[in-house]
């Protein structure tokens, strides 16, 4: 004889918004991350090893070149504050990324879904990813953007050689 289940209505929504739920941080578990799309200047090699950095993370990264105000309306647009702004800008999952943003970063922000407009490595410090070696780094800060525009310390890279 077979055993017949049978789900109610509140139970089959109650299954499928779980499903909901788990499967993207299920695909964020096993390295599948959203597509990352890359607005940058195109003569802008540091940009470039930023992007190379990020597919080798295992982000799917698109990139468009804009130039000179073009590239500083798509920042205002995208909500980046004048004081955070960088070389480029990425979106990614509803969030922007402003400049030599760690790919660490990133995962943790689209993983825990904070209240945010994004993050920002405002200027361009020495050693951050794409902008020379990790072990001359000077210290700097990953800032994260709340939805009210203002900013909080959301990582600290400490100068190369120096203790957390």
């Amino acid at each position: 004889m077979k055993n017949k289940v049978s789900l109610s209505r509140r139970q089959l929504l109650i299954l499928a918004s779980g499903y909901l739920v788990a499967a993207p941080l299920a695909a964020l578990a096993e390295g599948i991350y959203p597509d990352i799309h890359v607005v940058k200047n195109p003569q802008c090699g540091c940009c470039n090893a930023w992007i190379e950095i990020l597919k080798d993370k295992g982000f799917n990264v698109t990139t468009e070149d804009r130039s000179g105000s073009f590239l500083t309306e798509f920042k205002i647009q995208s909500g980046v504050p004048n004081n955070m702004m960088s070389c480029h800008t990425a979106k990614i999952d509803g969030y922007f990324v402003e400049g030599h943003v760690d790919a660490s970063d990133i995962k943790r922000l689209i993983t825990d879904r904070p209240d945010a407009l994004g993050l920002a490595v405002p200027a361009m410090p020495y050693g951050s990813p794409g902008m020379g070696p990790e072990e001359e780094r000077e210290a700097y800060d990953v800032y994260i953007i709340g939805a009210d525009g203002t900013a909080a310390v959301f990582q600290h890279y400490p100068e190369a050689g120096m203790s957390v």
